[in-house]
């Protein structure tokens, strides 16, 4: 599986893979919408798991602060090869400009945590939201350093969003991480650029 995704990606230019990643992250956010309207009792019920308070930074960016220092231990300490998702990450954040990184991040950690903490946890639990969760990076299949960090992660989102009743905490979060972890790639990239001249 792993091997058929990363010919697939190598086949591709870096526009063909964000591209695709647009189309993937605007399904889920329309599946997030349809759900949504089916599973919420009404508005009013949808629009309580929004809140606007200090959780978002404090416990939102504590949170990322603490994954993005754990994920930095990792890889001063571990072995590349361990850690490497297959290019990927790299193929779709090393050229991107800094709003468009920081565009694409806001939309891949909103769309993600509409759908898998504020309708599937909210409705149908941790557990299975954890799980679909995870399911959704198969890539990581192979690696079980990636595997166990996307599981760990995925159910420390949900208990932060249990514990708070607040998306915007969790949204925020995976957003820190993400752009994070986009501007180091994007940064490596040009500093290997710059070396080979």
């Amino acid at each position: 599986m792993k091997n058929k995704q990363a010919e697939l990606i190598n086949s591709m230019s870096d526009r063909e893979v964000i591209r695709h990643l647009y189309i993937t992250q605007l399904i889920l956010l329309l599946l997030s919408l349809v759900l949504a309207y089916f599973l919420f009792d009404d508005y009013i019920a949808f629009q309580e798991i929004w809140l606007i308070n200090r959780d978002i930074l404090f416990i939102g960016g504590g949170l990322a602060f603490i994954v993005i220092l754990v994920d930095l231990f990792l890889t001063k300490v571990l072995p590349k090869e361990m850690l490497d998702d297959g290019g990927i990450n790299e193929r779709i954040f090393r050229k991107l400009s800094l709003f468009h990184l920081f565009f694409l991040c806001f939309l891949i950690s909103f769309a993600e945590e509409l759908l898998f903490r504020g309708v599937i946890q909210t409705h149908f639990g941790l557990f299975i939201a954890s799980s679909i969760f995870a399911l959704l990076h198969v890539r990581y299949l192979s690696k079980w350093v990636l595997l166990l960090s996307v599981v760990i992660l995925s159910f420390v989102l949900g208990v932060t969003y249990q514990m708070t009743n607040n998306l915007w905490v969790t949204i925020f979060a995976h957003f820190l991480i993400d752009f994070v972890f986009a501007l180091k790639i994007r940064y490596d990239y040009t500093k290997s650029l710059n070396q080979e001249r």
